[in-house]
């Protein structure tokens, strides 16, 4: 499996018992989701590598309790500590209406209702105070910063994300 097939689902925050047992930190907002699943991938020098539980259970609402197979004792359970965990992209719940997970608009055009079209999403940087959509047009690149109020709607049919964007931010760059 390559990761750019998975997505990201947390990381093996911690050991939970002398048996092996971990506690998965799970990045999601509906951590019950994913209580019951057969397998993850782990993240272990840079490779996925399939680990398939044998039983979990929620704990402490965010974290999941798991005991993978082939996993018995504190020294196994140690190599595995803070490896990151993915799972196939397939397995994302689909989303509906404005909400979107971000791979997802990628290629995307993005519109304003006042000036149309003008470019296309190319990565979206989640790594400042600002969730913003990186969008090319021709050789430029703008900055859109990912605000409900200016969303508008999530056309996945025509591939577009479609805003009402204050006059004169897209314009600055132009």
């Amino acid at each position: 499996m390559r990761k750019e097939d998975c997505f990201y689902l947390g990381k093996i925050a911690k050991k939970f018992s002398f048996k092996g047992e971990l506690l998965i930190y799970l990045d999601t907002d509906e951590p019950e989701l994913y209580e019951n699943m057969e397998s993850v991938f782990v993240e272990f020098n840079n490779n996925l590598v399939p680990f398939f539980i044998e039983n979990s259970s929620l704990h402490k609402n965010d974290f999941l309790r798991v005991r993978f197979e082939d996993v018995s004792s504190e020294e196994e359970a140690d190599r595995l500590l803070g490896c990151p965990i993915y799972l196939p992209l397939k397995m994302l719940p689909k989303l509906t209406g404005n909400k979107f997970y971000f791979h997802e608009v990628i290629g995307f055009e993005i519109e304003d209702q006042r000036l149309g079209v003008f470019g296309k999403i190319v990565a979206v940087n989640d790594s400042s105070a600002q969730t913003l959509f990186e969008v090319l047009n021709g050789d430029i690149e703008i900055l859109i910063p990912m605000i409900d109020h200016f969303l508008v709607k999530i056309d996945r049919e025509n591939k577009k994300v479609i805003m009402n964007l204050p006059e004169g931010l897209v314009e600055m760059y132009l």
